[in-house]
């Protein structure tokens, strides 16, 4: 009796031991507090087009989304208001007709989501003036996150300098949902 009553005060005391030495892993928030870049993500280099390509791509997307969350609303609202002021700051020299072509296609197909499937961006060169565009494909979604259809659109951007180094750049669209220059008059259009 006595060598049981010693081993269940053995086991116990080894129990308590061994629950009070467990080491307590760091929270979820503590791990972010601590972390920095060089040890959560690995460096990517990308040339100059490509960088351009993926900020395009998220300028274009970003302005989408605004404008259907804008579209969805009454637009007479604080947050309406807020919102078009958001989207006014993606363009260089906003005014009233900026968003029209864009807002009357949204509404006329009641669009309430927009994603960007792929995007290319472009040079074209038009007298002594070289204009950047990205040519992009969007799918459009209704309520029901049901397609709409995928579209072909043209961006115009523009990057200006923001440093004396000339190494970081604001982007800014001119046009958006625009269409690029006519090289000549006998260009042909397909048609299905």
């Amino acid at each position: 009796m006595k060598k049981i009553n010693n081993f269940l005060l053995l086991s116990i005391l080894l129990t308590l031991f061994f629950a009070c030495n467990k080491k307590t892993e760091a929270s979820d928030l503590d791990k972010l507090r601590n972390s920095n870049n060089t040890k959560s993500y690995p460096a990517v280099q990308m040339d100059s087009m490509q960088a351009i390509n993926t900020i395009t791509k998220q300028k274009v997307q970003e302005l989408l989304d605004l404008s259907t969350l804008y579209v969805s609303g009454n637009r007479n609202t604080e947050v309406d208001s807020f919102i078009y002021s958001q989207m006014e700051s993606y363009f260089h020299k906003p005014d009233s007709l900026t968003f029209k072509r864009m807002f009357k296609e949204l509404d006329s197909m009641k669009v309430k989501a927009a994603k960007v499937n792929s995007l290319n961006v472009y040079k074209e060169f038009y007298k002594k003036d070289t204009l950047d565009y990205a040519k992009f494909n969007v799918e459009y979604f209704d309520d029901k996150n049901k397609s709409l259809g995928s579209f072909e659109k043209n961006a115009q951007y523009i990057l200006l300098s923001t440093s004396k180094l000339k190494k970081e750049f604001k982007f800014y669209f001119l046009d958006f949902y625009s269409k690029p220059l006519k090289k000549d008059s006998t260009s042909v259009e397909v048609t299905k």
